[in-house]
């Protein structure tokens, strides 16, 4: 397949109209940050595309995906799709996310849910995975402003025994520290110009995990394009792909003004 004239293009973002099972194959990025259709829902365009995973297999090998937990317990187990197409977890989820940062969080404001009968979800979960070595996969946990900790100079509680020295992780209590693994933010419910549009600042720290500076990060389902802002702030090449000319539309519009 030729790869198709960009529907929007500047120096930083390049927007295509079309399906990402054809695109991905054509592209080479650094990490792709995807929020699939779930398939959770009655609504037409809530369809899971079949394939896709091993089309970013293709492109890529760092993957971030917005997925709920669920999708991995309940028939058909997205779980087996993701291993079918190579991609691996990236770390076991351990006690302390705070250091391991394979599992992220999203705790919303606000939240939705379909059921009365169970919590009210207020969260989006994202998963990290990999192919090939990891250490070849560019991973680099994004610091933000820290509070010096109460009485840091005390230092009569022992440290436990199984856990390394602090140093080691680059876990300290200065002007920065490693991002928390639950992310608070406000959903764009009001005021995003898609339903399921994911805040700007959520997607920056992302991106800035999986993508080294100035490289490329694809969104294989752009809606949007928040992520094309993202990387935009975060100092990366951002190449978004979406099947709905309407959403085209409106993401060119912000990416052009935003």
């Amino acid at each position: 397949m030729v790869q198709p004239e960009p529907y929007y293009t500047d120096e930083t973002v390049t927007l295509y109209h079309g399906d990402c099972l054809d695109l991905l194959p054509l592209l080479r990025a650094d990490a792709i940050v995807a929020d699939p259709p779930y398939q959770q829902t009655a609504l037409p365009w809530d369809r899971w595309p079949t394939g896709w995973l091993s089309a970013a297999a293709e492109c890529t090998s760092s993957l971030w995906c917005f997925l709920p937990l669920r999708q991995f317990a309940v028939p058909p187990l997205r779980g087996a799709e993701f291993a079918a197409a190579g991609w691996r977890l990236s770390q076991d989820l351990e006690p302390d996310l705070d250091t391991e940062h394979d599992h992220w969080t999203w705790a919303k404001h606000n939240g939705s849910g379909f059921a009365t009968d169970r919590f009210r979800r207020v969260h989006e979960t994202m998963t990290h995975w990999y192919r090939g070595r990891w250490s070849a996969v560019h991973h680099d946990v994004p610091r933000v402003a820290g509070q010096p900790r109460p009485n840091a100079g005390i230092a009569h509680r022992p440290r436990p025994a199984h856990t390394s020295p602090i140093g080691s992780v680059g876990y300290t209590y200065g002007p920065t520290r490693l991002a928390r693994s639950v992310i608070s933010a406000r959903s764009e419910h009001r005021t995003g110009i898609h339903p399921t549009q994911k805040p700007v600042a959520v997607l920056e720290l992302l991106i800035r995990y999986a993508c080294p500076p100035g490289g490329v990060v694809v969104d294989p389902f752009a809606g949007s394009g928040s992520t094309g802002i993202a990387a935009r702030a975060a100092g990366r090449r951002a190449v978004l792909i979406e099947t709905d000319e309407r959403s085209c539309e409106r993401a060119a519009h912000w990416l052009a003004t935003g």
